[in-house]
């Protein structure tokens, strides 16, 4: 089956200072064709990052760039390495063009209107390829102009979910691959604001490290330092349908993120040391 869209893949604003926020599974379109042969669940898109550009409504006053997915995850995820190898070898994962939901249901209503490797290349193509050029030309550019850079990869998930983690997960999940796509010393400060954070839990490198962006795009070596925040949904809006923007709710964690984001900011803005 071929696949075909009219949407842009992506929304771009672009800010003023070494800042870039990535928000790969804000998506929500699905093509008609494609969602005709999705689940009634899955064309719900259940599995949305939802409303993290109305939680980060601060990026433009901070001066950061924005790059927003249009596209459904369900579609094609664009935190997923483009040969839809496993983040996390022996967990269980979703994959580059995923066949079933974070509750483990089918996306797709019947077998045999599962994507082929050519329906895969396609969406690859039309969406995820763009989306990371978009990126990279993105952190190049700041590069250019401003020597070293962050990249903050911007994601929240249901704060409960057992095919990927056991209980509750804590609500502010810092990910940096281990140590290895920012510097440690940033991440600790990071962790620290996230630990202050009253009425919050906060982990760094836990169940969420990062996934392909925070991996592929770190660099801190080269002056690229990215970090995944994975934030539980419960934080700031409904996590069941039909998942609704919690503002009195948001308004407890949103000063957090910002100070998060300050952090990061100060961090690479830093003069360097002569």
């Amino acid at each position: 089956m071929a696949f075909t869209t009219t949407e842009p893949p992506f929304r771009f604003r672009q800010g003023t200072r070494p800042l870039l926020i990535s928000m790969p599974h804000v998506g929500t379109h699905v093509p008609p064709a494609l969602a005709a042969r999705f689940t009634d669940e899955a064309r719900h898109v259940p599995d949305t990052d939802w409303h993290l550009e109305l939680l980060y409504d601060f990026a433009d006053a901070l001066g950061a760039s924005v790059l927003a997915a249009t596209h459904s995850r369900y579609v094609v995820d664009l935190n997923r390495p483009p040969d839809g190898a496993s983040l996390y070898p022996g967990q269980s994962v979703t994959g580059l063009c995923p066949v079933d939901t974070f509750d483990d249901t089918p996306v797709y209503a019947d077998a045999a209107d599962v994507p082929g490797d050519d329906e895969v290349a396609q969406r690859r193509d039309a969406v995820w390829h763009p989306y990371h050029r978009q990126l990279q030309a993105e952190l190049d550019r700041l590069q250019a102009v401003h020597g070293t850079v962050a990249l903050w990869d911007a994601h929240s998930i249901r704060s409960v979910l057992p095919r990927f983690f056991e209980g509750k997960l804590p609500d502010l999940n810092l990910g940096t691959a281990n140590g290895a796509s920012c510097d440690p010393a940033l991440a600790e400060t990071l962790l620290g604001i996230g630990k202050l954070a009253t009425g919050y839990t906060a982990v760094l490198n836990g169940r969420f490290k990062g996934g392909h962006i925070t991996r592929q795009y770190g660099n801190p070596a080269g002056g690229v330092h990215a970090v995944q925040l994975e934030m539980t949904q419960s934080s700031y809006m409904q996590e069941a349908l039909p998942f609704d923007y919690l503002p009195e709710v948001a308004a407890g964690v949103k000063p957090y993120v910002r100070d998060m984001l300050e952090a990061v900011l100060a961090h690479v803005e830093r003069p360097a040391k002569g």
